[in-house]
């Protein structure tokens, strides 16, 4: 049977298969660092947590003269992707706390996270709330999840930048073997040595072509050997506007959602699968099986991903 406690600001998380935490204190949002645990092989996450949310954003460069707030770009870090903020705080960072509520059927358990953004720019009112809802069930080596931002403006081209499935940490290669990007395929570990920004490889743009599965993973070392598989899988594709995986002291699994025209009041939404699998069929046939879903939804009787 799944359960889930909570111990101060620690969510814990057991499953048949899995285990997690969930921190609603300090670094926030998504699945803890290194606590997925695949109980099948003993494989744990690598990176900075998994579902990690930072901020709203919007296509545009920053106008003449702007200081406070402005977009930081032309280094290895961001490269040379035009952006500007649209509201902050980076939630990871920034929130520093998070409203939380946790549910219990059993087999099924799940964590909802919400929290407004408190400062925006150019003109706008800060005041969009984000929500997150992480679903856990038994027999799963996966979860579900999503992320929905309830916009407190009228924005041309908002987009939601998060981390999927999540940052990935090694030294010159020695924790993964692989990575898979379903827009571009299998790559070594060992293209990963060197830094390089997000615009020099690996770029995901939608204006480019939607690819029939949003699929990123990479494949963990155990005992120096090629393990199992975590991914992180965004199962509307279209809903994705950018997304990169370059290198700046680790590997960055940057995805942004959105850039659609989004209305004062109205949703932006997205649902991903993440977690472990064996290999890239399994994977995609798990993403088969939820594709096209946008939100989860719940009521008193459980949770629903449509």
């Amino acid at each position: 049977m799944a359960t889930v406690k909570v111990d101060g600001s620690i969510i814990r998380i057991e499953t048949d298969l899995l285990s997690a935490e969930v921190h609603t204190e300090g670094y926030v949002s998504g699945v803890a660092a290194g606590t997925l645990v695949d109980k099948t092989t003993g494989a744990r996450d690598l990176g900075s947590g998994l579902d990690i949310v930072d901020f709203l954003l919007e296509p545009l460069p920053d106008e003449p003269g702007m200081t406070e707030n402005a977009y930081h770009r032309g280094d290895l870090f961001h490269g040379n992707l035009i952006k500007r903020y649209v509201e902050l705080p980076q939630i990871c960072t920034g929130a520093q706390k998070l409203d939380f509520e946790v549910q219990d059927f059993g087999d099924t358990v799940g964590v909802r996270q919400w929290f407004t953004y408190r400062a925006a720019t150019y003109g706008r009112e800060p005041g969009s709330v984000w929500e997150q809802t992480l679903v856990f069930r038994d027999g799963l080596r996966y979860f579900l999840a999503a992320d929905e931002i309830t916009s407190a403006n009228d924005v041309e081209h908002l987009i939601l930048r998060i981390d999927m499935p999540g940052h990935l940490k090694h030294n010159a290669g020695d924790s993964f073997e692989q990575i898979h990007l379903s827009y571009h395929g299998n790559i070594p570990s060992s293209e990963f040595v060197a830094d390089f920004p997000p615009d020099a490889r690996y770029l995901y743009r939608r204006e480019q072509g939607v690819p029939d599965r949003m699929v990123r993973a990479y494949q963990v070392r155990l005992d120096g050997k090629p393990g199992p598989w975590l991914a992180g899988m965004t199962l509307e594709p279209d809903v994705v506007y950018e997304a990169w995986c370059h290198q700046r002291g680790y590997v960055c699994f940057i995805q942004e959602i959105g850039g659609f025209h989004v209305f004062k009041g109205e949703h932006l939404s997205a649902a991903y699968v993440v977690g472990w699998f064996d290999d890239v069929e399994a994977m995609n046939a798990a993403y088969d099986e939820y594709k096209g879903a946008s939100r989860i939804a719940r009521d008193e009787e459980g949770f629903e991903i449509e």
